[in-house]
C-alpha cells in the first residue's frame, strides 16, 4: 500500500514517516484492494493532530485524532479506522444475508441478554432545496447565518455542486468533487 505522509508546523521525520507507513500498513490485512492512504500530521497549538483518508471501493474511510503525542496520536487514528472497517465488513455481511436466502437479521438479532444489537442505520429524513450558484465566501457566510456545520452549493466559479463546512479547529474546509 502506497502511504502519503505530509506534515504542517511539524517535521516528518523518517521515524515518524516509518511508524505512520507501517501502522496503517496494518490495515491492509481487513482489504486487499487497500491500496492507498493520505495522512497529514499537523501541530496546532501544542496538540498533534492526524488526519487520514483513504479510498475503499468507491468510499473513503476518514479519521482524526489528536493527543499530546504524535505517536499516540498515529495509535489512536488506527483503532478508529479498525472499528470503521469492522463496522463496514458487518454491513457487507449483513446486507449479504438480507440479499441472499438468508433474510434472518435483516432488522438486527437479539444478543443472549436479550437486548437488540446495533441496527444498520438508515435515512430518517430527507430534506429537497434549491440550490444556486455563489461564491465560496457566499456559501460561508449563508452557513454561518443558518447555524449549520455545513452548506451545499454550485460554485459560481466551477459550476460544480460543491460543500463547505466548519472544521473542528473553527476553520473551514471545502470538498469539491473530482473524478477519476
Amino acid at each position: 500500500m502506497h502511504v502519503s505522509v505530509r506534515g504542517k508546523n511539524i517535521e516528518v521525520t523518517n521515524a515518524l514517516r516509518d511508524y505512520v507507513e507501517k501502522k496503517l500498513g496494518k490495515l491492509q490485512k481487513y482489504f486487499e484492494n487497500l491500496q492507498e492512504a493520505q495522512a497529514m500530521l499537523s501541530v496546532v497549538k501544542g496538540r498533534h493532530i492526524i488526519e487520514v483518508t483513504m479510498p475503499l471501493n468507491g468510499m473513503l474511510l476518514r479519521g482524526e485524532e489528536e493527543s499530546d503525542d504524535m505517536y499516540a496520536s498515529v495509535d489512536q487514528v488506527v483503532e478508529k479506522l479498525e472499528k470503521q472497517i469492522e463496522k463496514y465488513k458487518t454491513r457487507l455481511s449483513r446486507k449479504g444475508r438480507v440479499n441472499g436466502n438468508n433474510k434472518a437479521g435483516a432488522a438486527g438479532a437479539t444478543g443472549a441478554d436479550g437486548k437488540w444489537e446495533e441496527e444498520e442505520r438508515g435515512i430518517v429524513k430527507t430534506k429537497r432545496f434549491n440550490i444556486k450558484p455563489m461564491r465560496t465566501e457566499e456559501a460561508i457566510m449563508q452557513m454561518d447565518l443558518l447555524g449549520h456545520d455545513f452548506f451545499v452549493y454550485i460554485n459560481s466559479e466551477t459550476d460544480e455542486t460543491n460543500v463547505v463546512y466548519k472544521r473542528r479547529d473553527g476553520y473551514y474546509g471545502q470538498i469539491e468533487p473530482e473524478s477519476k
